[in-house]
């Protein structure tokens, strides 16, 4: 009989100790090829075989060959599909609700945690006008242009107010950021529908609306899951009741702001900037408008999360993990789809793949 199949879909050079649970447990390890992830062409076919007759599958981010519904129904066996990253946007969570699929995610500290730093960096760098300042003196100008940089918080004797920054979602990441915030005195908003009203005050936030959220802040920025909610939450209409001074920070997910509103805000003195890590189309096109902004745009390539001892391995070692709790019968701690537990305990709860 051959042993129960695990495709790593988006195989990310796994270290031989990560994966040695999977093959001490008796599993086959299968992986995809890594072209699904970088080559921009028709996939699916090529997946579809690949996952026929899995029990398990893993791997990092695969936006161009997407977990898809008929990637799924490949294998009646599946059970589930977990994730190195925080992001599920590349798996069709409907399909595999529907499926009776359990799909996990990985929002690790180490990755979180360096989303967050990420952002401190992105919001200090645009206040602080680095890149301009760091441009001038390279370009022999010293103090011929004034690049008056912002105050961030308030001052002790309280008759500067300071500037507000905005977040939207309430997770993890956005709590670090609010933990790393608090000694600059600075006012921090927040908008999660989604979040207990308890974990503002605890973040140190203040609750409120969308529209409010983005009158006030002198930063917004962007900390969501991409959902339907929250695909381009961010367009011409929100755009135009921000302050033309403030900036947007983006580290979430790309499709979350409508780029060439975002562009032609910017170019229009609607908007004084924006720092992204993330992108509508990645890697980011050569003819992409945010290209030719110059240092009102802070482009990174979608890399928030990578520190030294962090990035992807700790999201490795929990699919691995997830993997093994589901093959033998019992429910991960860190599934996304939670509404299809009932079902998948009907289907395979308590019931082990594993000999």
């Amino acid at each position: 009989m051959s042993k129960p199949k695990v495709l790593i879909f988006a195989p990310r050079d796994e270290p031989a100790e990560v994966l040695a649970p999977l093959e001490k447990a008796g599993l086959e390890i299968a992986r995809g090829n890594r072209d699904w992830q970088w080559v921009k062409k028709d996939h699916e076919p090529e997946f579809i075989a690949a996952a026929r007759d899995s029990v398990a599958m893993m791997g990092t981010m695969v936006r161009l060959a997407p977990v898809s519904r008929a990637v799924m129904e490949s294998s009646q066996r599946l059970r589930i599909v977990a994730k190195y990253t925080v992001g599920v946007d590349d798996v069709d969570i409907e399909a595999a609700t529907e499926l009776g699929i359990l799909v996990c995610h990985a929002p690790t500290e180490a990755n979180c945690f360096g989303v967050a730093e990420t952002t401190m960096t992105f919001l200090l760098a645009m206040l602080k006008k680095v890149v301009e300042r760091d441009n001038a003196v390279r370009a022999g100008r010293w103090r011929e242009q004034a690049l008056q940089t912002t105050f961030l918080g308030r001052h002790v004797s309280g008759d500067y107010p300071g500037i507000t920054i905005g977040l939207v979602g309430l997770g993890r990441i956005a709590t670090r950021v609010c933990q790393l915030l608090a000694p600059w005195r600075v006012r921090v908003i927040g908008y999660d529908p989604h979040a207990e009203p308890s974990r503002f005050p605890l973040a140190g936030a203040q609750r409120v609306d969308y529209e409010t959220l983005l009158r006030e802040s002198d930063v917004v920025s962007f900390h969501v899951v991409l959902t339907k909610e929250t695909r381009y939450m961010m367009g011409a209409r929100e755009f135009s009741l921000m302050k033309p001074s403030a900036f947007v920070i983006n580290t979430a997910r790309g499709k979350v702001i409508d780029e060439p509103a975002l562009a032609d805000a910017i170019a229009n003195g609607r908007l004084a900037g924006a720092a992204l890590d993330v992108f509508d189309s990645e890697p980011l096109p050569m003819d992409s408008p945010l290209r030719q902004l110059g240092d009102k745009v802070l482009l990174s390539p979608h890399s928030a999360s990578y520190n030294n001892d962090g990035e992807l391995r700790p999201g490795m070692e929990w699919a691995v993990r997830s993997v093994l709790t589901a093959l033998r019968g019992g429910v991960p701690d860190n599934v996304y789809n939670k509404e299809v537990i009932p079902r998948w305990r009907e289907r395979f709860g308590g019931a082990s793949a594993i000999d």
